[in-house]
């Protein structure tokens, strides 16, 4: 079975994330997304929280499942028995961190490749970052997340 994590802290998904994780998952047998729950971020969201957001954005996809996860993707990867780390470049600028990442989980797991899947083109400008911020603020983000995550933002951050 050729099964592969998108790992991230998808705080909240948007629709980036959901258009690359749908064609990894046409590219495996499973694609496990794997919640970080100990990520460097201040999330917005609990990582329950998160994890329930991605399972009702993704439960069309019969060959995913979504997890958290904690430690080193690599030690996850290894118990998960995938063979690829699927990772979303938005921009160049996204690459240099990526590739530095990349090179280091080959270090630590030579038979761990990773790969890089973009967003449509539509989608590239996308982050949860500033979904977040547009949210706080009060503009519309309809366009770039799921319903059900719309809703739960506007409750997390206090707003009708």
């Amino acid at each position: 079975m050729r099964r592969a994590i998108y790992p991230g802290s998808f705080d909240p998904i948007t629709n980036g994330h959901l258009d690359v994780l749908q064609r990894a998952a046409g590219i495996f047998d499973e694609l496990i997304v794997a919640v970080a729950k100990d990520n460097a971020k201040q999330s917005l969201f609990s990582v329950e929280e998160r994890v329930e957001m991605l399972s009702l954005a993704t439960e069309h996809l019969p060959n995913l499942r979504v997890l958290p996860f904690e430690g080193l993707l690599v030690d996850f990867a290894r118990k998960q028995k995938a063979i690829a780390l699927v990772r979303g470049l938005r921009a160049v600028s996204d690459f240099e961190f990526e590739f530095q990442l990349a090179l280091m989980n080959r270090k630590l797991e030579p038979n761990l490749e990773t790969l890089f899947l973009m967003p449509r083109e539509e989608l590239t400008y996308i982050s949860s970052r500033l979904v977040k911020e547009i949210s706080r603020l009060g503009g519309n983000v309809n366009q770039f997340v799921p319903p059900h995550v719309v809703t739960a933002l506007k409750k997390k951050q206090g707003k009708r």
